[in-house]
């Protein structure tokens, strides 16, 4: 079964050109069964190419999917394309009312800064409190685990001595690969990591409604979970394309920074070659394995969210 979304979503037009399945709206009001209700909280500055890539993922599973693709309001984007949000996107706030099987926290570039600093922070915590009990559950990427790791458990983030950037190799905490999240992952898989700071491992291991699904010393935290996988936290980003580091790489040449090269991505680590992509597969596997288990585990009626097991959990901290 394919997503839902609209036909004029920039994304529609790429997906169907890679034959990922999508439905249109007016094909999906003939199709008489409860598609999963999943949210996308979208904080990245490439708007439309994060769209296509957590899309892409999300269209390769049997099941249909009806997307709601949500901005921080109280934020002004400089980057989405002149209409964009107003046409694809609800504010966050407007949609607290809902419910969903699924909520989507995408990274940002504000890790550097601290998060009350951020100028949607307030809005943000609203929506991480409210997923608590209103989200089946909620997967959070890059700065959007960071964020939700300090806003649910008070975990902090610590500046890197240099930016991790690159492909690196991973690995599952024992009896890991036999859960939901992550049946039929090899032993070591790929995923890109493209970051300053790290959440505080000390912190994750000392508090108790955390699990440390994966880490390394290397990329440090990489996966996290809590309430059952209610609330996952991926410190990478599988869903990042071929060339999402490529662009990232280039930019900041171009920006004057100093950046290496990002590590295990270019053949010979020559950023005249190609990269090698060597994470698709574990990509694609975790978005269905995710998609799969909240098919399983949320209630039909998700007026019954509340009645589903794994709902313990600690308030969110105040830091309005």
């Amino acid at each position: 079964m394919p997503i839902r979304i609209p036909r004029s979503l920039p994304a529609c037009e790429a997906l169907e050109k890679e034959n990922v399945p999508v439905m249109t709206e007016d094909r999906a009001v003939h199709q008489d069964i409860r598609p999963l209700e999943v949210a996308i909280v979208n904080l990245m500055p490439t708007t439309v190419d994060t769209e296509i890539q957590l899309l892409r993922l999300l269209g390769n599973t049997p099941l249909q999917v009806d997307i709601t693709l949500l901005h921080m309001g109280s934020h002004e984007s400089k980057n989405a394309p002149p209409g964009h949000l107003e046409k694809f996107y609800a504010a966050a706030d407007h949609i607290l009312h809902r419910r969903f099987d699924g909520l989507i926290i995408t990274g940002a570039p504000v890790e550097t800064l601290d998060f009350e600093d951020v100028d949607y922070w307030s809005e943000l915590s609203r929506v991480i409190d409210y997923s608590a009990d209103n989200v089946f559950s909620t997967l959070h990427i890059c700065w959007g685990a960071q964020a939700g790791l300090y806003r649910r458990y008070g975990i902090p983030k610590i500046p890197l001595d240099k930016k991790l950037f690159g492909i690196f190799p991973h690995g599952l905490s024992e009896g890991e690969r036999y859960t939901p999240l992550f049946r039929g992952f090899d032993d070591e898989f790929l995923a890109p990591q493209s970051r300053h700071t790290e959440s505080d491992r000390n912190a994750v291991r000392a508090e108790g409604a955390l699990s440390m699904v994966s880490e390394t010393e290397e990329t440090g935290l990489f996966i996290a979970t809590a309430r059952n996988r209610r609330e996952i936290y991926v410190s990478g980003h599988l869903e990042y394309d071929p060339l999402t580091l490529d662009r990232e790489y280039r930019r900041d040449l171009d920006r004057g920074f100093s950046i290496a090269v990002p590590k295990n991505y270019y053949p010979g680590d020559n950023p005249a070659m190609e990269p090698v992509v060597r994470w698709r597969a574990h990509a694609h596997l975790f978005f269905s394995n995710w998609l799969n288990f909240v098919y399983q585990e949320t209630p039909y009626d998700l007026e019954d969210l509340n009645k589903s097991p794994g709902l313990d959990r600690k308030p969110g901290i105040d830091r309005y």
